[in-house]
């Protein structure tokens, strides 16, 4: 499995999920999947209702279509294992929505010029969730659908209580795991992950700065360089436990082969997370 996709395009990354959707989820005729890309194509880039382009620094368009990628994979996986329970292609759909708007929390209506869209950081996942469920049910979806498309939205949140989510089926648990799962590795599996944290700290910086009673949590954090420093700290304390004991180590479904073949994501997170620790272990001039 190579991850050489270029994610920067969309229409790379829709091609690999529709050849999944082809492969894996199959029963009916469904053109939802090259909709749902139009769909979040339109919301990124300026061209829905009032909202101007993504302008949040880290949590950009390329951001999604990494999570998007990965989550495709990984539900191929979890097809091609037989895994219980089984996923429709409804479950997929509703997987590819939430992971395509899972990040519009970010988006600002064009009436809203102050600052960027990092200013909503603490609020994101609640924003997205009224946002997919706007844009959604101008669609002609059914309100069942929506919910699970939040339900599974919710799951992307750092705090996220997972046992609180009202999910409606196990099918529905699954592709929430799969998602939150998908969005982590994702992101630190990508090749300039380990440039663009200083972004990811701005964006911080910025999320606290209009909500201080938020800010407390990043109060340890001075400066960019020390956010990156603590960035392995962050996978061992958060990621590495969340991925294994709350997400049920879904991320073995991208083995290949499954189940004990290379994981190509957690090596590429290891590689760059090695040079973080090389670099925090050599001397400072």
């Amino acid at each position: 499995m190579a991850l050489q996709i270029d994610t920067r395009n969309p229409r790379h990354v829709r091609a690999e999920v529709e050849s999944v959707s082809r492969r894996f989820f199959h029963e009916g005729d469904s053109e939802l999947v090259p909709c749902a890309f139009d769909w979040a194509t339109q919301c990124f880039t300026g061209k829905y209702a009032n909202y101007d382009p993504i302008d949040a620094g880290y949590h950009d368009f390329e951001h999604t279509l990494q999570g998007t990628l990965c989550l495709s994979r990984l539900l191929a996986g979890r097809q091609r294992a037989r895994a219980r329970p089984a996923l429709s292609q409804a479950d997929f759909e509703n997987c590819v929505l939430a992971i395509l708007f899972h990040d519009t929390g970010y988006l600002k209506e064009r009436s809203d010029r102050d600052g960027t869209g990092a200013k909503y950081t603490a609020v994101h996942v609640t924003r997205s969730c009224q946002f997919a469920r706007e844009f959604l049910a101008q669609q002609g979806m059914s309100e069942q659908r929506i919910a699970a498309i939040q339900n599974t939205i919710r799951c992307t949140g750092i705090n996220a209580d997972l046992e609180a989510i009202p999910f409606q089926s196990e099918q529905e648990k699954v592709v929430g795991f799969a998602l939150g799962t998908a969005d982590l590795l994702g992101q630190m599996a990508a090749a300039d992950y380990v440039e663009k944290l200083p972004v990811l700290f701005l964006e911080f910086v910025e999320g606290a700065r209009y909500m201080p009673e938020w800010g407390n949590r990043y109060a340890a954090f001075k400066n960019a360089e020390e956010f990156v420093r603590n960035t392995p700290a962050f996978w061992e304390n958060y990621v590495w436990p969340r991925l294994n004991e709350e997400f049920g180590r879904l991320y073995m479904f991208l083995n290949d082969p499954y189940p004990n073949g290379p994981n190509p994501y957690l090596r590429q997170v290891d590689r760059n997370l090695q040079r973080i620790r090389e670099r925090n272990a050599a001397p400072h001039a």
